[in-house]
């Protein structure tokens, strides 16, 4: 039977401000990129958004972005290999301590954001990245862009590496994301990002903006938790998966 992670960026919610509906798309994901207090998050939406993940059965995984609470870890701040490394370190360190004070183990480690794309393409930012989560634990899992330097970075550096596609943003003839700078770089019809998850879970194929069909690795969807319609999608993506045959498994639970 074919299996798949089902994961969403969730904790992003900051002191007064409330974003996302973490404790329903909780219901439907089988792991959680938990925000670890520099692109959104802080200790309180950490701490209650490990217990919610906990409590559902949804394997927590540490989501660390760059410095930029203001832009939302999505803008690309000039960061070298120490910066990027030491960054991981203080925030994955942070979530885990959550974690295991809620009597879980961390799975897995994500970044966020503008640090994601660039360690996706930056050889020298990814090793740096991968070698903070294996100096934090060895046996964590390492998400990355399916095809990228991150998960190349990963796998040199001993860890596991789980390739990752996107249920909502379009894809370059590279194999990399459209930016979010450019127009169409987000899927907005549901059933066209349904159809494209489809076809990356059952054939190992995207296409591209241009029309082209690229191989992909999937073994983890990341569905994103702070869209209007993000609860509606997970739940829509959830079922057609079913449907299909296809197992939803946390992937460190395969």
């Amino acid at each position: 039977m074919t299996q798949i992670d089902l994961n969403s960026d969730l904790g992003e919610s900051y002191g007064a401000y409330t974003i996302g509906n973490d404790s329903e798309v909780l219901r439907y994901v089988s792991s959680a990129n938990i925000a670890c207090g520099m692109h959104a998050g802080d200790p309180f939406v950490m701490h209650r958004t490990v217990r919610l993940a906990l409590e559902r059965g949804v394997a927590p995984g540490a989501h660390p972005g760059l410095m930029d609470l203001p832009g939302f870890g999505r803008r690309a701040i000039p960061t070298k290999p120490e910066e990027a490394y030491d960054l991981t370190v203080y925030q994955v360190g942070a979530l885990a301590a959550f974690v295991r004070a809620e009597g879980g183990r961390l799975q897995h480690v994500k970044p966020h954001g503008a640090l994601y794309n660039m360690a996706a393409k930056d050889m020298a930012l990814a090793k740096a990245i991968a070698a903070a989560v294996r100096d934090v634990d060895p046996g964590l899992v390492l998400y990355g862009l399916a095809g990228s330097c991150l998960v190349r970075a990963a796998e040199a550096a001993g860890l596991t590496a789980a390739s990752e596609v996107f249920a909502d943003r379009t894809y370059q003839d590279d194999g990399s994301l459209t930016p979010r700078s450019q127009p169409g770089a987000v899927l907005t019809d549901d059933e066209a990002a349904i159809r494209q998850v489809l076809r990356m879970v059952e054939h190992g194929t995207v296409v591209s903006v241009t029309g082209k069909e690229i191989p992909v690795r999937a073994d983890t969807v990341c569905i994103h938790g702070d869209s209007p319609k993000a609860l509606e999608f997970a739940r829509r993506i959830r079922e057609r998966l079913l449907a299909e045959g296809v197992r939803i498994v946390s992937f460190a639970g395969r």
